[in-house]
């Protein structure tokens, strides 16, 4: 049974206002913003919990860094804009027949996998944007 907490409803509420994803820091800051005085340690244990839940998606930047979103549908994969953090919500049939036959041929059951497909979305090559080669945009 998952214990709901003040601190978690704050953090879950958060998500609920943003678009994209976006790390624990930055959901500390909204908070701390708004006048709550939950600490960081806090934050990163509500959205670890709530993305176990499926509550919120995560992903990994390239740098590592875990960001996360109010999940739209169970079991999907994103295309992550590298320079504005646009994301697209994908369904990845052929990944899912793969990814069942791979684990078959292993002799691995019950699997799980994430994919996330990171480039630069139609809007920002428009405008010219660039990104270098640690996934940051100069």
């Amino acid at each position: 049974m998952v214990r709901t907490t003040r601190q978690r409803t704050a953090v879950a509420a958060i998500f609920d206002d943003l678009e994209g994803f976006h790390s624990a820091q930055e959901v500390h800051a909204r908070l701390r913003a708004a006048g709550d005085s939950v600490g960081l340690s806090t934050v990163y244990r509500a959205v670890q919990a709530l993305a176990e839940d499926g509550e919120l998606d995560s992903i990994r930047t390239d740098a590592g860094e875990a960001l996360y979103r109010r999940c739209s549908t169970r079991h999907h994969h994103h295309l992550v804009c590298r320079s504005c953090g646009r994301t697209v919500e994908v369904a990845g049939p052929a990944v899912e027949r793969w990814a069942d036959r791979t684990a078959e041929e292993h002799g691995f059951a019950d699997v799980s996998h994430t994919l996330e497909i990171f480039g630069t979305c139609a809007e920002c090559r428009a405008a010219g944007a660039t990104v270098g080669p640690d996934g940051i945009v100069p």
